[in-house]
C-alpha cells in the first residue's frame, strides 16, 4: 500500500429536486472519503445520482483511495472529514489519529478471502500444509489481512509458515492473471475478477473461520467535535442509500455496475448479484442495536476488539485498544432522535 499514488476525485453532488424542501437551510461542505468500486461505497453514489445531499444541507467533496492505510493517513492531515473504510484501518486510525467509528457499512466476512489458482487449489484443499513456504499476495493492514491470518490458523498454519507479499489489490490481480502468483488474499469484487480471469477458487473466507469482518463508517475527531449535526446528516444519507437500494433492487444493481466502471473496474451482472447477496447491510434500528453498549460491550465492540487483538498480535499495534474509546453510537442516536432525519433515513425501509 505504501507508495501507491493517492487518487483524488472531487465532484459536485447531484441536483436536489426543487419541489422538495431541505432539512437544512444552507449547504455545508463535507469531505467524504472512500475506496472506488467497492460495494459499501454505493450509498455515496446513490445519494449523488438521486440528489440527496442538498436535501440534508450538505455538499460533498469526494476523495478516493486505493486502500485503507493511505486513506487513514490522509484523514490525519485533514483532507477529509467522514467516510467508509475497512475495520482494520479504522482501528489503526483510532489509535494513531483518534478517528471514530460511528457505524457499520456492511458485513464483508464472506467476501474477504484467500484464493488459489486451479491446480494450487486442488493441492491445498487436499493438504493445507503444502502452503508452508509459499508466497501469499495480499494487502497488509487490511480486512483481508485479518481474514487471511484467521484462515491460516484454521488450516493449522502460522504466519511464519508463509511469506506475505504486500501489494495493492490491482497489483495482485495482475500478478495472478500473469502467472506470477498462485495464492492471494483479496476482497470483493476482486474475488470475482480472479474467478473470471484466472479461474481461481476460494480456499477460505473470513466467514469460514467465524471471524466477523465489518466495514466501518468513520469521522475525524476535529470534524466530529465541530460539526456533530453534519455527521448525523451524513449517516442519514448513508442509511437512506441502502434503504433505497433494497426497495429498488434492479435499478440499484444497474447503477452499481456504472459506479464500479467509473472506478475503473468492469464487472458482470452475475458478480453484482453476488455482492448484494453476500454482503449484509443494516438499517437504522439494526445499527442502533449493534452499537448498543448499555448492558456491556456492544456487538460492534466485540467485533472490533477481536480485530484489535489481531493487530496487536502481529505487531501493527502495541496493544489492543478498548473499542469504547473510538466506537460510538452518539451520531446514530442523533439520527434516530431527529424526526426529519429519521424519516429521511428510513423512508424506503418498508416499501
Amino acid at each position: 500500500m505504501k507508495g501507491l499514488k493517492l487518487l483524488a476525485v472531487t465532484f459536485a453532488a447531484g441536483l436536489a429536486a426543487t419541489t422538495v424542501s431541505s432539512i437544512a437551510a444552507r449547504a455545508d461542505d463535507i469531505g467524504v472519503s472512500y475506496q472506488p468500486s467497492l460495494y459499501w461505497a454505493l450509498p455515496f453514489y446513490y445519494a449523488t445520482q438521486n440528489g440527496w445531499w442538498k436535501k440534508v444541507g450538505l455538499t460533498p467533496k469526494f476523495s478516493t483511495f486505493p486502500s485503507g492505510a493511505p486513506q487513514i493517513a490522509a484523514g490525519a492531515s485533514g483532507s477529509w472529514d467522514v467516510g467508509g473504510t475497512g475495520s482494520v484501518p479504522a482501528v489503526l486510525g483510532a489509535v494513531r489519529f483518534k478517528i471514530e467509528t460511528i457505524g457499520i457499512t456492511n458485513d464483508e466476512s464472506k467476501t474477504n478471502a484467500l484464493m488459489a489458482t486451479p491446480e494450487e487449489y486442488k493441492e491445498l484443499k487436499a493438504d493445507p500444509s503444502k502452503l508452508k513456504g509459499q508466497r501469499i499476495l495480499l494487502t497488509t493492514n487490511s480486512t483481508v489481512d485479518y481474514a487471511a491470518r484467521n484462515c491460516l490458523e484454521k488450516m493449522g498454519l502460522k504466519q511464519s509458515d508463509v511469506q506475505f507479499v504486500n501489494l495493492g489489490q490491482a497489483q495482485i490481480i495482475t500478478a495472478v492473471t500473469s502467472g506470477n502468483g498462485s495464492v492471494a488474499g483479496v476482497w470483493a469484487p476482486n474475488t470475482y475478477t480472479l474467478q473470471n480471469r484466472a479461474k481461481a477458487e476460494y480456499l477460505c473466507t473470513g466467514a469460514d473461520t467465524g471471524a466477523i469482518v465489518p466495514g466501518a463508517l468513520i469521522v475525524t475527531a476535529d470534524y466530529a467535535k465541530n460539526h456533530p449535526e453534519d455527521v448525523a446528516k451524513f449517516l442519514a444519507i448513508y442509511l437512506r442509500g441502502w434503504s433505497w437500494a433494497k426497495s429498488h433492487m434492479a435499478e440499484a444493481k444497474k447503477m452499481a455496475l456504472a459506479f464500479y466502471k467509473q472506478g475503473g473496474l468492469e464487472t458482470t451482472p452475475e458478480a453484482m448479484d453476488k455482492e448484494f447477496r453476500l454482503r449484509p447491510t443494516f438499517d437504522l434500528d439494526q445499527q442502533l442495536a449493534m452499537l448498543d453498549a448499555s448492558k456491556g460491550p456492544s456487538k460492534v465492540d466485540r467485533w472490533f476488539s477481536d480485530i484489535g487483538k489481531f493487530m496487536a498480535s502481529v505487531g501493527t499495534l502495541q496493544e489492543n485498544p478498548d473499542p469504547k474509546s473510538y466506537v460510538t453510537d452518539r451520531y446514530m442516536k442523533m439520527v434516530a432522535a431527529d424526526p426529519k432525519l429519521r424519516s429521511f433515513a428510513t423512508e424506503f425501509d418498508k416499501k
